[in-house]
């Protein structure tokens, strides 16, 4: 049975860097956002659903779903964010279970940003592994990459599970508070970890 590790945490965490540390030690990274974007991009298996269920001014004009106006709406409109996501998720877990079973890394780092939200996610993964750090830093570097309002970015970690809880499901930790080398150095340490646990 092949090792898969749930990485999650907060919006501006640091998912995405320490995915790339763990991919650059051998470990295939598996990434619930990055397999939505695929969905939802240029003539994505998503869009005519998008567009028929929510109609054709959510997709611009390159044939992908309008990011921003379905940001705008789902962030709005709980009701709204469940039909996306109804829509969406199932479309999501079937890829993402294809590629777990096609992955040729020692372990499989599978990122998903809901992971301890969403229903059913313990037997989906061997390890829960939550990137941290303090709000205000998150804030931060949301702000300086998305240039979202700073009420909005609020809105979602608000719209997130509480730290305290996402840590309270954690097997293990990586701590982004402090550098980038900091985060590799955990990296590391956990990467060492799994390939023991997958038996490598």
């Amino acid at each position: 049975m092949k090792l898969v590790v749930g990485l999650t945490g907060g919006i501006g965490s640091g998912k995405s860097a320490a995915a790339e540390a763990f991919e650059k030690l051998g470990a295939t990274v598996v990434d619930t956002d990055a397999i939505a974007h695929e969905l939802t991009g240029p003539g994505g298996a998503a869009v005519a659903e998008i567009a028929r269920q929510f109609g054709k001014a959510f997709i611009d004009a390159t044939g992908a779903m309008d990011r921003k106006r379905m940001r705008d709406l789902v962030f709005t409109d709980a009701e709204e964010k469940q039909r996306l996501e109804a829509l969406l998720h199932p479309m999501i877990r079937a890829e993402s279970e294809r590629r777990i079973a096609a992955a040729p890394g020692a372990y499989v780092i599978y990122v998903v940003p809901l992971l301890i939200e969403s229903a059913g996610h313990r037997e989906r993964v061997g390890r829960v592994l939550v990137v941290d750090c303090p709000e205000a830093l998150q804030l931060s570097r949301v702000r300086q990459r998305s240039m979202l309002p700073e009420g909005q970015i609020k809105r979602i970690i608000a719209s997130q599970i509480k730290r305290e809880s996402r840590l309270a499901a954690a097997d293990d930790v990586i701590d982004n508070s402090g550098t980038i080398a900091a985060l590799h150095q955990q990296v590391a340490v956990l990467h060492e970890k799994y390939l023991a646990l997958a038996g490598r």
